[in-house]
């Protein structure tokens, strides 16, 4: 088998300004990432550590580290002096493992699996818990927080893209609020709140919340007026008289009322009892 990926390449051309990525099949079955760059491809992993090894026996050096932490932990009759510190090299290390969760995110953004974004932005936020309590170095402790509103926003979009994907508009809200939030928060641990309203990271997750806004249900009052219009349009007298009572209900403050208990004064006709939504429906 040649060795060299011109043919590769050719078939799956490079586009500028765009995330070229996409799901293949390895020659172990397996499932693989491919990464389309201008002078090549990257491969990896879809789970896991990217490059598929396993430093120390864990699933990758973040989770090792940790393990130390944990143990370190169960045994407090360690010396102060002696508690669990990043060197320089380890930090190195980190950072460098942490690209790799960088460039799957990504990719795992363009090809849609906005769990899989979630997961490894979510990962990539306890390196830099990890490395800003444990570093030996103040440099190592701050070199990557310049990086947690992007992972901040990109997390936030990733649940929200879910939700939406899920049907759930109203989840995706709550998501990009806690988004914001916590960018809020951030810029105010940092002394520099002002800088909150001027971040790109916040703005993008802002941009994204007034467009899903139109998305989410109706009011009760809006939504019932609504199938009173159609009611009528449909000459379904028996529903529009229930759809009135129901709003009369509503607009009569302290009153408590669901479809069933709105029931007209005239009885309805059986045979049109199948034409009633049911109880609770809503519009998305």
């Amino acid at each position: 088998m040649s060795q060299d990926l011109t043919k590769l390449l050719n078939d799956w051309p490079y586009e500028p300004g765009a995330i070229n990525a996409r799901l293949i099949e390895g020659e172990d079955g397996q499932p693989r990432i491919q990464i389309r760059v201008d002078l090549g491809l990257l491969q990896m992993f879809p789970t896991g550590r990217p490059d598929g090894e396993r430093p120390h026996g864990f699933p990758s050096l973040l989770e090792y580290y940790e393990s130390q932490i944990d143990g370190e932990h169960d045994g407090e009759e360690a010396a102060t002096d002696e508690r669990f510190s990043l060197t320089p090299d380890d930090c190195r290390m980190l950072r460098e493992e942490a690209v790799q969760y960088y460039h799957r995110y990504l990719a795992l953004l363009a090809l849609e699996d906005y769990d899989g974004v979630v997961r490894d932005t979510t990962r990539n936020l306890r390196v830099l818990d990890l490395c800003a309590t444990h570093a030996e170095t103040e440099a190592d402790r701050s070199v990557l927080e310049q990086f947690r509103p992007y992972i901040l926003m990109l997390r936030a979009r990733a649940m929200a893209s879910q939700a939406l994907k899920d049907n759930e508009p109203k989840a995706a809200i709550v998501a990009l609020d806690q988004g914001l939030e916590a960018l809020r928060q951030y810029f105010a641990g940092l002394g520099q709140p002002q800088m909150f309203e001027a971040s790109s990271e916040a703005e993008m997750l802002r941009g994204m919340r007034e467009s899903l806004v139109p998305k989410l249900p109706v009011s009760q009052h809006s939504e019932l007026r609504a199938r009173l219009s159609k009611a009528l349009e449909q000459e379904n007298y028996e529903l529009a008289a229930i759809l009135r009572d129901e709003l009369k209900m509503l607009s009569t403050p302290g009153a408590t009322s669901t479809l069933p208990s709105a029931m007209p004064s005239t009885p309805t006709n059986p045979g049109k009892a199948d034409d009633r939504p049911p109880q609770g429906s809503k519009q998305n």
